[in-house]
């Protein structure tokens, strides 16, 4: 691969990895820029570990024939289980104990070498077989992410040519910076959606971090909670604690992103999420579908639990609708995109209210007032209450008891949730 090649390519990962060129793309085209150079690659593969709550990396391939394999890949822990047994097979796991950069395997002439893939490439006409481990240093590592890996093989009987290695020696190192910069940016989004919610990660990630920008928006406003959650942490063991509340976590988080709404905090076992929209009868809709939703995966982690002989609880729900600041909130050296205002205080209120009248579920009069004709048909009134810290007493509702033995009324509510 002539020089004039390399430097080509060079700009080329350079520039498409400053524009943001997703993953697959950057190892395709490099692959394929490779091949019009002269240099004959048949497979490449590279991989990272990242941060991310539930898999260990990803991975990205390319091969010069058709296949069934996908593009990309995220692998899960390889500490326990199959996954260390694979990985303590690999070539990369050998190189790193060994304090290898590079290995080359003559996959003519394999068959003695116990590691994991060989064969089967070997079995698939690859003659040569290059891996890399482009280790980064300390400032360069974010979590687990602290190297590149790599392998490129050719279907050229003679394998690679001392050329050939030196062209892949200098540029790889260049695809691997590309890649663990979008990887960054991957890390900045899921980082941001887990732990600030989906709406409040795209504004920061927007540029909006100033402390005190704000914004006055209308929103339906939700907050639920356990109910006896402290007690039945009391009762078990710490271990068992997390994943009590992870269960029950799970069960609201997903029914409320799965209606729209954007989860906002966390706090203890209670959850606060919002739903907003140009048009608040929908978003008002969209809050019910989430209760109705939640209510069918409370049921079925309570089955699950159960089963498993694990305590098991029910939740409370509170829905209101007002207008709330939503921003950057605290000091200059710890900010909280969230919303803040007297609603957000009344919909907690409301849904503490819910032991007082007991009901799981209870809406204000704002909220109820809001829906369209049919969806005030379904919530009924539980009575006029005095909110604690609420300088007014309001009407609160509750959805139609008598929709637990009418079938048709039932029905009914499920298919005005998903008009």
């Amino acid at each position: 691969m002539e020089l004039a090649s390399r430097l080509d390519l060079m700009n080329w990962l350079v520039s498409q990895g400053l524009t943001g060129l997703p993953e697959t793309d950057l190892i395709r085209g490099f692959c394929e820029r490779c091949r019009a150079a002269g240099l004959a690659l048949s497979r490449g593969l590279a991989f990272i570990d990242t941060l991310h709550p539930i898999y260990e990396g990803r991975g990205f391939r390319w091969n010069d024939r058709e296949s069934n394999e996908s593009d990309t890949f995220e692998y899960t822990s390889s500490a326990e289980g199959d996954a260390a047994k694979n990985w303590r097979r690999s070539v990369f796991h050998y190189m790193l104990e060994n304090g290898h950069d590079e290995f080359i395997i003559d996959l003519s002439d394999c068959a003695g070498l116990d590691f994991s893939m060989i064969g089967d490439l070997a079995e698939k006409g690859h003659r040569h077989f290059l891996a890399f481990v482009h280790r980064f240093g300390d400032a360069g590592t974010l979590g687990q992410m602290d190297c590149f890996y790599s392998y490129w093989t050719t279907r050229r009987q003679e394998g690679f040519t001392d050329g050939q290695l030196a062209a892949l020696r200098d540029l790889v190192p260049v695809l691997g910076l590309a890649i663990k910069s979008a990887q960054h940016v991957d890390i900045a989004r899921t980082l941001g959606r887990v732990y600030l919610g989906r709406d409040a990660s795209e504004q920061v990630l927007r540029g909006r971090i100033s402390r005190g920008v704000t914004e006055r928006i209308n929103a339906v406003l939700w907050f639920s909670d356990l109910r006896g959650s402290t007690a039945i942490s009391e009762s078990i063991g710490p271990d068992e604690i997390i994943p009590f509340l992870n269960d029950y976590a799970q069960a609201s988080i997903e029914a409320i992103h799965d209606a729209g709404g954007d989860v906002l905090k966390l706090i203890g076992d209670g959850v606060l999420a919002i739903f907003t929209g140009e048009d608040m009868a929908l978003a008002r809709r969209a809050a019910l579908r989430a209760e109705h939703r939640f209510r069918l995966n409370m049921s079925a982690v309570n089955g699950e639990r159960s089963a498993a002989g694990k305590p098991v609880t029910s939740a409370y729900v509170g829905l209101h609708v007002g207008e709330v600041f939503y921003g950057n909130i605290g000091s200059e050296d710890r900010l909280d995109f969230t919303v803040v205002g007297p609603a957000v205080n009344e919909v907690s209120r409301i849904a503490s209210m819910c032991n007082s009248v007991d009901r799981q579920f209870l809406a204000s009069s704002e909220f109820r007032s809001g829906l369209d004709a049919t969806g005030r048909r379904y919530l009924v009134s539980t009575g006029r209450y005095a909110l604690r810290g609420i300088g007014r007493a309001q009407d609160l509702y509750t959805l139609d008891p008598d929709m637990a033995g009418n079938e048709a009324m039932a029905g009914g509510y499920e298919r005005y949730l998903k008009g």
